[in-house]
């Protein structure tokens, strides 16, 4: 991170004159939080399994920016992370949960410090940094344990016009969620990677209840995809409401992927020319709410010719052929479930959620979920026959709205996995316990 934290100095080093510019000092936001994490993966068929606990503290300063035409600022961000429980024989050596040590049992901490220099003209801001969280239809920044991923690059969103929002950027390194170290960027089944994701987007409010999406990136030696997006909310009345959200997927190879090293693992399926990305995907969704009850429908199509790509750095390894902890990723897609993704070749998904918000009933800051997904017809990686899956996912949020512990945060979410065919995952029953709780003081 040597150049990023050099740009911050720099950054830092000009803003310390301007710091006591009205907005720089007066706009800014400190907070401290904390995420405590029992995680229990039990694989049912024998394998290794995983269960560790563990605590994290995220440090997050926000500046405002400084006056005059273009304003500047700055954000820094400090993780730690704290071994609570789970040696050897509970920590698998590949684990996104926590860093292993060398004779492959957790470490017992870990710490990385990043930060953003930023700059703002009008309705345009632009970032550059290692602490960036994207949460785009093209890359989406896993927060999904203990801390989070971030990635290492420079963006730029422009609000300029009404109703539009444009988005742009290059990323080149990311820092997993189970790491002190920065990778490259790559995709999954690749141990080579690339210091080139391009990306840019837009996002159009055609009416007050219809948004239009279209976006592209490049994974320089990956992939090329475009994105097309639709989502439209239909208001039956006060507390009714019907949503339409509609995705698409066109992935197609790029540069040296299918050569040793950047080949593309299409996620444990079958590909038409193997080792390379080819895959086109849609998905719709349908949402009913009604007060406090949801209901989501949807269905999801993977086509025959390959798996679903994104952004994925689990199999980058370093000089010592050791895995970098750099696991655990994120797409915009609903599959993208506690367990399992359904995102290989051929796989046609049907899936469900019922969620409601207990606010209804007078216990604000309570609400449950329970989500359904079953997929067909994928294709085993051999080619001959095809596999299915299932996934039931369950969960409890509450968080308390009052008192001594306002904000204080609590989490428990259950996801049961069940396959069968050659490229299914093994079975899993998985649980995760989670306490989130931030302090602002500023």
């Amino acid at each position: 991170m040597y150049k990023s934290s050099l740009a911050l100095a720099v950054a830092l080093g000009v803003l310390a004159q301007q710091a006591g510019a009205a907005g720089f000092v007066e706009d800014s936001k400190l907070s401290l939080s904390s995420r405590t994490m029992y995680f229990n993966n039990d694989n049912r068929d024998g394998g290794a399994d995983n269960r560790e606990s563990g605590q994290g503290f995220k440090l997050d300063y926000l500046s405002g920016f400084t006056e005059g035409t273009v304003g500047f600022g700055v954000d820094v961000q400090a993780l730690w992370g704290i071994h609570l429980d789970g040696g050897r024989g509970k920590h698998p050596d590949n684990s996104s949960f926590f860093p292993s040590d060398t004779d492959g049992s957790a470490v017992s901490q870990w710490a990385r410090v990043g930060g953003n220099a930023k700059a703002r003209f009008s309705k345009t801001e632009a970032h550059f940094g290692s602490a960036l969280a994207p949460n785009l239809p093209i890359l989406v920044a896993n927060d999904g344990r203990l801390l989070p991923q971030t990635f290492e690059g420079g963006t730029i969103q422009s609000k300029e016009i009404d109703n539009l929002t444009v988005n742009a950027g290059q990323l080149t390194h990311a820092m997993g969620r189970a790491s002190s170290n920065r990778t490259g960027l790559s995709v999954a089944g690749a141990t080579q990677d690339s210091n080139k994701f391009r990306y840019g987007g837009l996002d159009y409010k055609l009416t007050p209840d219809l948004t239009l999406q279209y976006y592209y990136s490049n994974l320089e030696d990956f992939y090329k995809q475009h994105f097309l997006g639709a989502t439209h909310v239909f208001k039956i009345a006060d507390d009714q409401s019907f949503k339409t959200d509609l995705r698409y997927f066109d992935s197609s190879s790029d540069g040296k992927n299918g050569e040793a090293g950047y080949r593309f693992n299409n996620n444990g399926g079958y590909a038409k020319n193997a080792g390379e990305v080819d895959n086109k995907t849609w998905t719709a969704m349908f949402t009913y709410t009604l007060g406090g009850h949801a209901l989501m429908l949807g269905h999801q199509r993977v086509n025959d010719d390959g798996g679903f790509v994104w952004l994925n750095q689990g199999s980058v390894v370093d000089g010592n052929g050791r895995n970098e902890g750099a696991g655990g990723s994120s797409f915009y897609l609903f599959t993208d479930s506690m367990i399992n993704q359904f995102a290989k070749a051929g796989e046609n998904t049907t899936f469900g959620q019922y969620s409601y918000d207990f606010a209804r009933l007078g216990v604000p800051g309570l609400k449950a979920s329970v989500s359904y997904l079953k997929g067909e017809d994928g294709k085993n990686a051999n080619g001959n026959g095809t596999f299915s899956e299932w996934e039931r996912d369950a969960r409890v949020d509450y968080v308390i709205q009052e008192g001594t512990f306002k904000g204080l945060g609590a989490s428990l979410r259950h996801g049961v996995y069940r396959g069968t065919g050659t490229s299914s995952l093994a079975d899993q029953d998985q649980t995760r316990l989670i306490f989130n709780y931030t302090y602002n003081f500023l």
